[in-house]
């Protein structure tokens, strides 16, 4: 009777003991697929901003293409290309299409903050203090800030007095926020040294800063932009008044590319570079750079 007892008991741990090494086993399992799951996430990742990187690069060697008429025209249209079954997407934009914080006069600023929905009066006030940000003197315009009215509001800073470094330096204004900033952001520009846009390679944000150009008048021109692939030819009406030729543009773009692998992985790189060669033998200079990678 005892031999029976202890042979159940020792049937009983011998089950136990199995199911704990099946336990055991199975986490080793999970975990051994979690870390393969998470570093084919990691290569993917890896992958997909090389890529784009790539596509940077692909970018400046178009733009400096020696023949014009084969060179890419850098208005925002998009350009795909394929590369190890990846599908990468580029947008390249001209600078120079953009509204430069430091030189465009005020009724274009007006425009730019009229276009976002920023009531009339606020925005004639925010005019006047990107102004006074900006310039060397202390006197303050009829809505503007200088030093006493940042301090006097809470600000740990005064007015610059100084032309934008950079365009996010304009959250640093007063009385502009956040999400007004991200409004206008994609219009505005502190690297083209021009006073008015360059209809040739304007973004729709900065074409709707013109006083009396809809939405829909800015879509339609960019559309009928985008058709043309020679750039000595004329471009299609804005307005009255408005038009020209796609030549012409700067030395400083923006360039967004974008990287799909086959699995759905993507990255997204959005870099402004300055064309020309620098001391260790580059043929561009990055500006700006931002990565947005996602899967």
């Amino acid at each position: 009777m005892n031999i029976v007892k202890q042979k159940g008991v020792a049937l009983v741990l011998v089950l136990w003991i199995t199911l704990l090494m099946t336990v055991i086993a199975g986490s080793f399992a999970l975990s051994a697929r979690t870390e393969y799951v998470q570093s084919r996430i990691v290569f993917s990742s890896t992958q997909a901003r090389f890529l784009a990187e790539a596509g940077i690069h692909m970018a400046v060697f178009q733009l400096r293409n020696p023949d014009p008429d084969s060179r890419w025209i850098p208005d925002g249209r998009t350009q795909e290309l394929d590369l190890d079954g990846a599908k990468i997407e580029l947008k390249i934009t001209d600078e120079s299409g953009k509204i430069d914080i430091n030189q465009a006069n005020e009724e274009l600023l007006l425009g730019l903050f009229a276009s976002v929905g920023v009531e009339f009066d606020d925005a004639l006030g925010l005019v006047d203090k990107i102004m006074d940000w900006k310039d060397a003197d202390e006197e303050v315009r009829l809505a503007g800030a200088e030093d006493d009215d940042y301090f006097s509001a809470g600000y740990p800073h005064g007015a610059k007095d100084a032309p934008f470094d950079t365009v996010p330096e304009l959250v640093q204004v007063m009385d502009i926020d956040y999400e007004t900033y991200l409004k206008i952001e994609p219009a505005v520009t502190v690297y083209s040294g021009r006073n008015n846009i360059n209809l040739g390679f304007a973004p729709k944000a900065a074409l709707m800063a013109i006083d009396g150009i809809s939405g829909e008048m800015a879509d339609d021109f960019i559309r009928q932009r985008h058709e043309i692939d020679d750039p000595n030819l004329e471009l299609p009406l804005l307005a009255e008044g408005y038009s020209g030729q796609l030549r012409g543009g700067g030395t400083t773009f923006s360039i967004v590319s974008k990287a799909t692998l086959p699995n759905g992985q993507w990255a997204e790189l959005d870099a402004t570079i300055r064309m020309g060669g620098t001391v260790n033998g580059k043929p561009f200079r990055v500006v700006r750079w931002r990565d947005n990678e996602h899967k």
